[in-house]
């Protein structure tokens, strides 16, 4: 029988009050979101922490909503759960708490609105019941090289917030991540939500293979797409990777050959393989390194595909 090692239960009614139990239990403490990746880990003994601080009733950490760019907290134009209408001006950015659940981003009108990949990547997360209880913001904290989320806000250029007792600070998504299993939360700090500004002229897709429905991919790619006022060629792009050796989960190189190129099947063929020439997958359980490389190239050009699909029925 798994039985996790002693741990100690604090429940945390505000942001604020767990800053302070973090600060005052150190660095052997962890955050308790959804607890799908961390309670398993304990069960195994991989993690071992002395004090469990329980965030899931902040309330104001479970948010998805698009808010006037520099303006978060001050009238937001659609929050989670709103109906449709037109899509907001420029300047705006899709806000996503980080005790928004994975069944509630995959519901959102305004994630799925202006960013697609979104949807299909939390259409592949798990099951239902891990999606219904699991959140956005302990997903990307537990850091696996796997986690499909972290490579679709690579590929949207996402951007971190991190509360700690003197303020906040802002992290870019392809710097979150320092390695496997670790990010640049430090002791004491907290991610209390992600930010995405939403831009015109763009499409965004994920794509995915894994051995069986719900299970950690063998190899994903997500793709976002901008294009130029006539369509024809790409006036920004972003690929993010998972599960195949991608440095900060994204495929920079294949993103600079793509700015400027043509909206085409040859370019982003082009893409795909110099995404698969960077990346340093991994035999495993999964399958083989060369495996992974070629599913590395053909996931980044399928989504790219499908990202150039949906910008030009957006224009």
């Amino acid at each position: 029988m798994q039985v996790p090692a002693y741990v100690e239960y604090e429940k945390a009614a505000s942001v604020e009050h767990a800053l302070t139990l973090l600060a005052r239990f150190g660095p052997e403490a962890r955050i308790l979101a959804g607890g799908h990746s961390l309670i398993p880990m304990m069960k195994l003994r991989l993690a071992q922490p002395e004090t469990l601080i329980d965030i899931n009733g902040l309330a104001e950490l479970s948010f998805i909503e698009v808010e006037s760019d520099g303006s978060a907290g001050l009238g937001a134009e659609r929050r989670s759960g709103g109906s449709g209408g037109s899509s907001p001006r420029t300047g705006t950015v899709l806000r996503i708490g980080a005790l928004a659940r994975h069944a509630e981003l995959l519901a959102d009108p305004a994630a799925g609105e202006h960013f697609a990949i979104l949807h299909d990547a939390e259409r592949v997360i798990a099951d239902p019941i891990v999606r219904n209880w699991g959140t956005v913001g302990g997903s990307l904290c537990q850091a696996d090289p796997s986690e499909d989320l972290s490579a679709a806000f690579a590929a949207l250029k996402a951007t971190m917030v991190i509360r700690h007792p003197d303020g906040s600070r802002t992290v870019p998504a392809r710097d979150f991540h320092t390695g496997p299993y670790e990010t640049v939360i430090a002791p004491g700090e907290l991610l209390t939500e992600i930010r995405i500004p939403i831009r015109p002229g763009g499409g965004s897709a994920y794509q995915k293979v894994g051995r069986r429905v719900g299970d950690w991919p063998v190899g994903a790619a997500g793709a976002a797409l901008w294009l130029t006022g006539d369509g024809a060629a790409i006036a920004d792009a972003g690929i993010g990777l998972t599960a195949v050796g991608a440095e900060h989960f994204a495929a920079g190189e294949a993103e600079e050959f793509l700015r400027g190129a043509p909206a085409t099947e040859d370019s982003f063929a082009q893409a795909g393989d110099i995404a698969a020439e960077h990346c340093r997958p991994v035999s495993d359980q999964r399958g083989p390194a060369d495996y992974k490389r070629h599913l590395a190239r053909e996931l980044t050009i399928r989504a790219l595909r499908r990202a150039l699909a949906r910008a030009q029925q957006d224009t």
